[in-house]
């Protein structure tokens, strides 16, 4: 009887969440991402690979409008979540940040207390009623952030006081208080020690069971650990997008090779 593999056996197909088709991304005259097309799955954990300045964190931008931010930077192409335009000027970009959610290299907690930090967010969209609604949420997207027990006895303190690690999954939970559907991490790992790298490893697992994760990395090995799709960067080209174990085993085209073996990077 024919087997399949055990990769193979383990993927359940999910739902497209965010859709590029066509896309292409100009700062002036350099022509940064170049006819990008791909489907990013929901409940799924999607890395990013790729070579210093191949485009991977620019086109992350893309997806929640962050390049709007950037007054020579222009997006072309079809970009959709949920079937929907994220383009469309009908679409306010922050709400748009709102469903999608940044956590960003260095974590950035805002000089507030913990509490106000992931309190910022839901107040700003009005979404608690009340104090205690507010509390709920905070307990909640604390919890989510994998940082409640930590925290819980001084959520009046600033969270610039927190340890590298403590910060980023503050951030995280910041980011997942406003009840996002995707979760973008540009390189969350970075500037953390292997410890904290592994606490915040642990729980973007944890996560995509509830979001859509797409995390750009540095890390082969992180990628290889935390994704369960790939999609490989190369000056400006999106080269490869497949399931993670056939693109670091099998992948299908020579610069994916050349970049997974060393020869390139």
């Amino acid at each position: 009887m024919y087997d399949t593999p055990f990769l193979e056996r383990n993927i359940v197909t999910q739902e497209v969440k965010i859709s590029a088709r066509d896309c292409q991304v100009h700062y002036g005259d350099n022509h940064a991402i170049k006819d990008v097309n791909v489907d990013i799955e929901d409940k799924t954990v999607t890395a990013f690979i790729g070579p210093s300045g191949c485009g991977k964190s620019t086109f992350l931008r893309c997806l929640n409008r962050m390049n709007d931010t950037i007054d020579i930077c222009r997006v072309e192409g079809r970009i959709t979540l949920d079937g929907e335009d994220i383009y469309d000027p009908k679409v306010d970009p922050v709400q748009l940040r709102a469903k999608v959610g940044m956590v960003f290299q260095k974590p950035n907690p805002f000089p507030k207390s913990i509490y106000d930090n992931v309190a910022y967010g839901p107040k700003i969209h009005g979404l608690a009623r009340s104090k205690a609604e507010l509390d709920e949420i905070v307990e909640k997207a604390l919890r989510r952030g994998a940082i409640w027990d930590e925290v819980k006895d001084r959520l009046t303190a600033p969270g610039t006081g927190l340890s590298g690690g403590q910060q980023q999954r503050l951030c995280i939970a910041r980011a997942v208080a406003t009840e996002p559907e995707v979760l973008l991490m540009d390189e969350p790992c970075s500037a953390l020690d292997p410890i904290a790298t592994a606490q915040v490893e642990e729980l973007i697992d944890e996560l995509r069971e509830q979001y859509s994760v797409v995390i750009v990395t540095h890390s082969m090995q992180q990628a290889a650990r935390v994704s369960q799709k790939t999609a490989f960067f190369h000056m400006g080209s999106l080269v490869e997008f497949g399931e993670t174990g056939q693109i670091f085993t099998n992948p299908r085209d020579p610069r994916t090779e050349s970049y997974i073996t060393g020869r390139i990077g």
